[in-house]
């Protein structure tokens, strides 16, 4: 069974940083995106980043160059570093691992089958 844990989600001040982490367990394909997704209250449920299993990263337009994805496969663990935090950025912090054909950081939800908990990220201005 595919299970995805996050955590790092806090209360933090606009400009301040913040470091989400997601551990993977469970899963056996050999091609994967591992993915960042957000909801704020009231919106849909978007793409942040991604990372895919040979290495390959995409970063959505509105993380503006402020976040960053990484992995370490030695802890099993995908981070999403974000720096310069805005009051729009609030949400609700998901991963997601989406089994692929072929190796492809996508950052389309429907792609995605198995999914986090989450963790919840409040920026105040």
């Amino acid at each position: 069974q595919v299970l995805l844990v996050e955590s790092g989600g806090d209360s933090v001040q606009a400009g301040g940083s913040l470091r989400l982490s997601c551990v993977a367990s469970g899963y056996r394909y050999s091609a994967y995106s591992i993915g960042w997704f957000r909801q704020a209250q009231g919106k849909e449920r978007e793409g942040v980043a991604a990372i895919d299993s040979d290495g390959y990263y995409n970063t959505a337009d509105s993380a503006g160059g402020r976040f960053t994805i990484s992995r370490d496969n030695a802890k099993n663990t995908v981070y999403l570093q974000m720096n310069n935090l805005k009051p729009e950025d609030t949400g609700m912090y998901y991963c997601a691992l989406a089994p692929l054909v072929t190796p492809i950081a996508t950052l389309e939800p429907s792609e995605y089958h198995h999914w986090g908990q989450g963790t919840q990220v409040t920026i105040s201005s």
